[in-house]
């Protein structure tokens, strides 16, 4: 099997065709349309971008340099229709800046972990093999699980858990483990996955699935910021956007979605004052809400693909430029 068909076979894009079928009215009527796929992953919605739409090029981001590698090998046969760029998705307007594209038809995001990064033991993102505790979505640049864990204090490694895993024993399980590395360093994800388990009781453990699954995912987020990066990233991408274009945003956890769909509502939603008799131009949507809430994957797709269980999808369409007056103002990324 070929480094090729090796990334096609690893990772199945999740709800590829609704995806599709969204973007669809952006890209008509253009000569040359773009898109961004911001979490290029393994490229299988890039692929499938490329493969329906011979007038679109794609630029996809990754903070993955493995990533990058594979899906650039994957995508070979779509020459320079494809380019593929090292770097976080709140970065996209200066990407597009270097890349001397003005605006775009399109910006797809499908959110949360890759498979390439659940796949591979020594990245540490899986609970079911033990590995070193990493997980980096970029393996080149800050601070690591085991960082994480060896150097917060126990209220706010309880946080994280609590918010970012929705862990309701939270608090137990950030004791356990600055009481573990007072003796020594966590290394491992075998450690804290014993950790976890033996500060869950025995009849919530018997439902649920593995334990250890809410705390690596809020490690996860911690570990790479990803919540914060979103906050940045929605507006980024909508001015990004062309009149006329689509965000698409495939979401797994409930902060994602509260997220994106915040960014959209606000878009969507005249800022005039309720009580005023005619709305003024300026303060008129400048979004148009593509979907009715968030879209789940049917019985076909969840037999099809397993990873799309908990996905929620929400699209939205550029209608306008953003007025001066609600353009959101840079915020500084956290230090790696």
């Amino acid at each position: 099997m070929s480094e090729t068909d090796d990334a096609a076979s690893r990772h199945t894009p999740v709800l590829l065709q609704r995806c599709l079928d969204l973007l669809a009215p952006a890209f008509e009527g253009h000569e040359t349309a773009v898109l961004v796929d911001s979490t290029l992953g393994m490229g299988g919605h890039t692929e499938g971008v490329l493969a329906a739409f011979p007038n679109v090029r794609v630029v996809g981001l990754d903070r993955d340099t493995q990533a990058l590698e594979l899906a650039g090998r994957r995508l070979t046969p779509f020459g320079e229709r494809f380019t593929g760029v090292h770097a976080i998705y709140d970065e996209i307007n200066e990407v597009l800046a270097r890349l001397g594209i003005a605006k775009v038809q399109g910006v797809l995001m499908d959110l949360g972990v890759s498979s390439l990064q659940l796949d591979e033991r020594e990245r540490g993102f899986s609970y079911s093999a033990d590995a070193p505790l990493d997980m980096r979505m970029d393996a080149t640049t800050g601070q690591t699980a085991a960082d994480v864990l060896n150097t917060y204090d126990e209220r706010e490694l309880a946080r994280i858990l609590r918010e970012y895993g929705e862990e309701r024993f939270a608090p137990r399980i950030a004791r356990a483990i600055v009481a573990q590395r007072a003796r020594r360093p966590l290394e491992r994800t075998g450690e804290l996955v014993s950790i976890v388990r033996a500060n869950i009781p025995a009849a919530t453990r018997k439902t649920g699935g593995n334990p250890a699954k809410r705390t690596f995912q809020a490690l996860r987020i911690e570990v790479n910021g990803e919540i914060e990066t979103l906050e940045r990233a929605l507006p980024e991408s909508i001015e990004a956007l062309a009149v006329g274009g689509r965000l698409v945003v495939e979401s797994y956890h409930s902060l994602e979605d509260r997220a994106v769909k915040r960014a959209m509502a606000a878009g969507a939603t005249s800022s005039a004052p309720p009580d005023l008799p005619v709305e003024p131009a300026t303060h008129a949507p400048y979004l148009r809400l593509v979907t009715r809430g968030a879209e789940e994957a049917d019985e076909a797709e969840l037999a099809r693909n397993p990873r799309s269980q908990s996905v929620r999808l929400r699209a939205a369409e550029r209608t306008r430029p953003t007025p001066d007056h609600l353009r959101t103002k840079p915020t500084g990324r956290r230090a790696a």
